[in-house]
């Protein structure tokens, strides 16, 4: 028994008077209605309704349970009527995780203009490069980026694909020869970006041939932005999004290395709950990202 709906065919059919025109309103065959009003008698145990085949009438119970429950159902209508101008109307307060590096490069210099767009949206954006539970944290959507997304019962939907470089500062190359091919980064002194899901080995491809190099620094850090400090101050060489790096690159105050392989890159995911009853705001923000980000950063 769908106890919502046994419920709501009880009280229409007292109130109407009728199984048959309850069945009409609710748009359900008389067989159902009956149905449903002996399966909710069989739950209570006890009559609800007294019926001949012309007239009904409420029994003692029936009369108090009828009472109770039209004030409950009201309320449930009430809960849901609060709800549409969010389905309807971008509002209410929405609350994203986004990586750090990513969304001060791409992203942070444009969220002034959705809020103006979107007046009735609050928006509470919380930069951390580390993973977060989006539902055990709260949080209505999550930007994340991952060179491989695991399984999930969330839905992910791509935004933008980071090219990856492998770089240096000039400085680096004057006390260290440029390295010919993957496999003699075992001997640079290579920086991490820990959060990345490639932090230990480093994957390039060239030709149809793909070389896998474990990698291994003095320093390990949690922030790209970091990395590319490191970079500029001639410490080592990295792996990074070229977009962090790409007016150091123009500029020659970073030297890519290695330009004939191609590094592995990573993919800027938004993910959020359900593609189901997406609220008006979670979809005005996805709708804004996507017109926002390129599909490809290089």
């Amino acid at each position: 028994m769908d106890r919502l709906t046994a419920l709501t065919v009880f009280r229409t059919v007292v109130e109407l008077g009728s199984f048959a025109e309850a069945a009409r309103r609710l748009r359900l065959s008389p067989a159902a209605v009956s149905k449903n009003i002996r399966e909710l008698e069989a739950h209570l145990a006890v009559r609800l309704i007294n019926r001949t085949t012309r007239r009904m009438s409420l029994t003692e119970a029936g009369a108090l349970y009828h009472k109770r429950i039209a004030g409950i159902l009201d309320d449930l209508e009430e809960a849901d009527a609060t709800l549409r101008p969010l389905q309807q109307e971008p509002r209410g307060l929405l609350r994203v995780s986004a990586p750090m590096a990513a969304s001060l490069v791409a992203l942070s210099a444009s969220i002034p203009r959705f809020l103006e767009r979107y007046p009735e949206i609050t928006l509470d954006l919380r930069l951390d490069d580390r993973r977060v539970n989006i539902v055990e944290d709260g949080f209505d959507l999550v930007i994340r980026g991952s060179d491989r997304l695991e399984n999930s019962s969330l839905i992910a939907r791509t935004l933008l694909i980071l090219d990856h470089v492998l770089c240096c500062a000039p400085a680096y190359l004057e006390s260290n020869a440029p390295p010919a091919a993957p496999e003699e980064l075992r001997r640079h002194e290579c920086v991490q970006f820990t959060l990345s899901g490639h932090a230990d080995e480093w994957t390039f491809h060239k030709a149809g041939r793909s070389v896998s190099v474990p990698v291994n620094g003095r320093y390990k850090v949690t922030s790209s932005l970091a990395v590319r400090d490191a970079l500029r101050a001639g410490f080592g060489v990295s792996l990074i999004p070229r977009l962090y790096v790409q007016d150091d690159l123009a500029s020659g105050h970073l030297v890519p290395l290695l330009a004939d392989w191609t590094p592995m890159d990573t993919t800027l995911y938004a993910i959020y709950p359900s593609a189901r009853h997406v609220q008006a705001k979670v979809r005005a923000f996805l709708d804004f990202l996507v017109e926002t980000l390129p599909a490809r950063a290089v």
